[in-house]
């Protein structure tokens, strides 16, 4: 990371022809700290045009630099944003299958990347931070390959429900419960879910 040394693999370049995506993502992309970033929950992270859109108008001063890949993603799109999206969607992307499990967390490293505090934070309270899949299918990938839904959930629950009931101080236990039903979701974010009813619950 500029200005400390800190290990990060959130800048990001456009690639072009044909790349393999594995059970943990792109074959041509590394994760720095694996603690939080990567492996086969987190093989891809999604972020949407609309979103960088969202971000250069609320900090004007960095406009230019809200661009495809800037978030650390792995996939850009138009037309595709947390309202949209739901939990256990099944997509084909090129030769692979991939599924939406869980919302990215942002964390410090957007603040640190662009030298501004606050773009984590307003990231996370308007719930534009993007999402992860999990490979279901390995193939060959490329920019401009089709971007088409398979499969979703008869009852599904969007990507912005999710982030709102996690983010509501004291929301309906069977509103949690809906969303930790939900086929697909990750299992740790469905443990958070479960954890929480229960606190709910004892403290009604």
């Amino acid at each position: 990371m500029p200005g400390d040394g800190r290990a990060t693999a959130i800048f990001k370049q456009p690639v072009s022809g044909r790349v393999r995506v594995g059970w943990e993502g792109l074959e041509v992309d590394k994760q720095a700290d694996r603690r939080f970033h990567g492996g086969m929950e987190k093989a891809l992270h999604h972020f949407p045009l609309e979103n960088h859109g969202r971000l250069a108008l609320r900090f004007p001063e960095l406009a230019q630099q809200f661009v495809p890949g800037a978030i650390g993603e792995n996939i850009s799109t138009e037309g595709i944003d947390e309202a949209s999206i739901c939990i256990g969607d099944i997509y084909a992307f090129g030769g692979a299958r991939i599924q939406v499990g869980q919302p990215r967390t942002p964390c410090w490293k957007i603040d640190a990347k662009f030298g501004h505090e606050g773009i984590s934070h307003y990231v996370a309270e308007q719930g534009i931070a993007g999402w992860y899949y999990r490979v279901l299918a390995p193939g060959e990938v490329q920019a401009g390959d089709p971007f088409s839904l398979l499969e979703r959930n008869a009852d599904a629950v969007s990507l912005a429900e999710l982030w709102q009931a996690s983010r509501t101080r004291r929301p309906q236990p069977g509103v949690l419960q809906r969303i930790a039903d939900t086929p697909g979701l990750n299992e740790a974010w469905r443990r958070k879910l479960l954890q929480r009813i229960d606190w709910l619950r004892a403290n009604a």
